[in-house]
């Protein structure tokens, strides 16, 4: 109910009580009959306290009920039990509350040794119960019931505090946990990025062979040109040996024919001397006197023929000469044709072991090359793995600590609406004893002039009193 309502309900009680009997324990007929052990506890209600554990009073009627509810009375142990049990419902609703307190002034009645609460059924109201009681068991009722309100919120300040503490210990942990991720996630990350600069350094590295190989294969392609412009020179060169070495042959098979034809010719004239000879011994046997007439040019003849054989002789000398020469020269420019060929053969085993050892490293490079980037793909994909982990994380902790600041504000408004309830409470029954008090000091004859004005402004003070607090606990 809203604070109008309550209002009006305070007003029609007060209306109502100006009508109404005295308290049995003010009236003489109810002091001879009431007890000294007529309660066992406090009739003031406990002050209400955020922390709990800190009141004396509501731990101290815990403790009790604590004791009784393992106690040998079934009807104590009954009691207790239910109210421990349903204390929950017990706050919710008035009807549960007012059933376990008639219970427990129940069972005080019977311990006291004073006639128990008449029959009450379940499935009837307690209003209807409670008009059988007189008003000494309804004072006792009252007692009860305000014992059922210490016990129940002490219970629901301890299930509070300890629903608070779990809460807290849970934000803690779960902040612990998401500092350690992200202090892993920060590790990941520097590893990460210690392998990407490893993976830069390498690739600088592999940039520079590569240029380096670049570098050796123009260095290569010009050597290579070179030797091809050299070899080609020195084809060149071959064939022009080899059309000398044709020329040579041409010019020794030409020196061969006219020195055949020079010693046809020398043996023709051999023969023909030998004829001529035996043709002047014939006829130096026919004239042998003119032998002496003609010896003299004969001998001359005979020497400038022997002068001719010997010319002839000496330049067949000097042709063999000339051909030892030749064959030599031949020989020469073979031998240098040979290393010339076996030179080149070696410079093109040279080129294209070079060419090989080109390939096979520039191969052995390209599936270096292949591998780191496999490589590299394959820390990209981890990469790309482990942020979408890490997002996930992330989504999963927001998620998470929008469940606990849901669960938080929860527990401030059920706190708020405690609060509240406590304060009306409070100033229900602080309203309430105030006005018992004031009509009992105000019943007399004397005081009864002066009884309207005292009512009026007390119960106006306590009206501003409890609209201040209800304002004060809304703020809050």
């Amino acid at each position: 109910m809203d604070y109008h309502q309550i209002v009006q309900s305070l007003l029609v009680l007060l209306s109502v009580s100006t009508s109404c009997q005295a308290w049995g324990f003010f009236s003489s007929s109810s002091k001879a009959v009431q007890s000294p052990n007529a309660s066992p506890h406090g009739a003031s209600l406990a002050e209400f306290s955020v922390d709990g554990l800190n009141d004396e009073k509501g731990m101290r009627l815990l403790q009790s009920a604590k004791t009784r509810l393992v106690g040998s009375n079934s009807c104590w142990r009954n009691a207790y039990g239910h109210l421990l049990s349903g204390c929950k419902d017990i706050i919710a609703t008035d009807e549960k509350r007012s059933r376990f307190a008639w219970h427990l002034s129940d069972c005080f009645q019977k311990d006291s040794g004073r006639s128990p609460f008449p029959f009450c059924d379940t499935k009837s109201a307690m209003l209807h119960c409670l008009k059988q009681l007189n008003d000494l068991e309804h004072k006792v009722y009252l007692e009860f019931l305000l014992e059922t309100n210490s016990i129940c919120y002490q219970l629901q300040n301890q299930a509070f505090k300890h629903e608070t503490e779990r809460l807290v210990n849970e934000l803690r942990n779960s902040a612990q946990y998401a500092q350690d991720k992200l202090d892993c996630i920060e590790e990941r990350t520097n590893v990460v990025l210690q392998n990407s600069n490893q993976i830069s350094d390498s690739l600088n590295a592999i940039d520079i062979r590569i240029h380096n190989v670049d570098q050796t294969t123009h260095s290569l392609e010009g050597y290579m040109e070179s030797l091809i412009q050299h070899s080609q020179t020195v084809y060149k060169q071959a064939s022009d040996i080899a059309d000398s070495q044709r020329e040579l042959r041409n010019g020794q098979a030409m020196m061969s024919d006219q020195l055949k034809e020079g010693i046809t010719m020398l043996d023709g004239a051999y023969k023909n001397l030998g004829h001529q000879v035996d043709n002047l011994r014939n006829e130096a046997i026919e004239i042998e006197n003119e032998i002496t007439k003609v010896g003299i040019t004969m001998s001359s003849s005979m020497n400038s023929l022997k002068i001719t054989a010997d010319d002839i002789s000496s330049k067949a000398g000097a042709s063999l000469d000339k051909q030892h020469q030749l064959l030599e020269g031949q020989s020469t420019a073979l031998e240098g044709l040979r290393f010339l060929t076996r030179f080149q053969s070696e410079a093109l085993e040279e080129s294209r072991n070079t060419l090989q050892q080109l390939a096979e490293y520039g191969r052995k490079q390209q599936e270096e090359l292949l591998k780191r980037q496999e490589q590299l793909q394959q820390v990209h994909d981890h990469l790309v793995e482990n942020s979408k982990s890490i997002l996930a994380a992330q989504e999963a902790f927001e998620s998470k600590q929008a469940r606990m600041f849901t669960a938080v504000d929860k527990l401030f408004a059920l706190h708020n609406a405690m609060l509240l309830e406590s304060r009306l409470i409070k100033a229900f029954i602080v309203y309430s004893m105030s006005t018992f008090v004031i009509y009992m000091f105000t019943s007399t004859k004397q005081n009864i002039s002066c009884k309207n004005k005292v009512l009026y402004r007390t119960v106006c003070y306590i009206l501003n009193r409890s609209r201040g607090s209800s304002l004060h606990g809304k703020r809050y």
